[in-house]
């Protein structure tokens, strides 16, 4: 990474896109790609990928493109991938509970090693052999055992307590699933998730979608 360079979070986000794609080339053998080629791929232009890549240093060499194992590799050193990371659910709802589900199927590096509740017929249960503990004892637990990030599913008007409650206790990032922005201290990082937000996203390219094909339809018949 060029030293003292700040990334604008555009670009960090667009990273686990070209990991993924990475990884599914890698999976097919691919050893090699040009940023053109890598461009007609995943959606992004050529100039786009240079450029986010060469942030970090750039990791292409003229007449030959990337390397697909090496800027795999590269992307997730830099996302800090390279490393498993240990993870308690706040809240064993329904969201929670897929969250655990699909950590232990795709097995992503990121480690569920417990799930805390306040509903007295929640705790001492298992959700796919992982117990729920009393949130009374979630300092206790983050202490003793090493978490990395707490993953929020509760609702609004609990979630900045849970979120100071992590912090206090030592977590170094937030994953927030309640619908509202939490704040947490300087030293610790959050990714605050509204799901709301994807879906209207969704209803305007949706719409976008019809008022063109409906303009493009009413062009056709003049």
């Amino acid at each position: 990474m060029k030293k003292n360079a700040k990334i604008s979070n555009a670009v960090i986000k667009r990273l686990p896109r070209y990991r993924r794609y990475l990884y599914e080339l890698r999976k097919k053998g691919v050893e090699k790609i040009s940023s053109k080629e890598f461009s007609n791929l995943i959606g992004y232009t050529a100039s786009q990928i240079r450029q986010d890549l060469n942030n970090f240093g750039g990791f292409g060499q003229q007449g030959y493109g990337y390397s697909v194992e090496g800027l795999y590799d590269e992307i997730s050193a830099i996302l800090g991938l390279d490393r498993e990371y240990r993870m308690v659910i706040l809240g064993a709802g329904n969201l929670g509970q897929a969250i655990i589900k699909y950590t232990k199927v795709h097995k992503t590096g990121f480690k569920v090693c417990a799930a805390f509740e306040v509903k007295p017929s929640l705790i001492g249960k298992e959700i796919d052999g992982l117990k729920i503990y009393d949130y009374e004892d979630i300092v206790e637990y983050v202490e003793n055992e090493n978490i990395d990030i707490g993953i929020i599913c509760v609702d609004e008007k609990n979630a900045q307590e849970v979120a100071d409650k992590l912090s206090f206790a030592g977590v170094k990032g937030i994953w927030n699933f309640a619908p509202t922005d939490i704040e947490v201290p300087p030293h610790v990082a959050i990714e605050n998730v509204h799901l709301s937000d994807s879906l209207h996203a969704l209803a305007y390219h949706m719409n976008d979608i019809h008022k063109r094909t409906a303009h493009t339809g009413e062009s056709e018949k003049q």
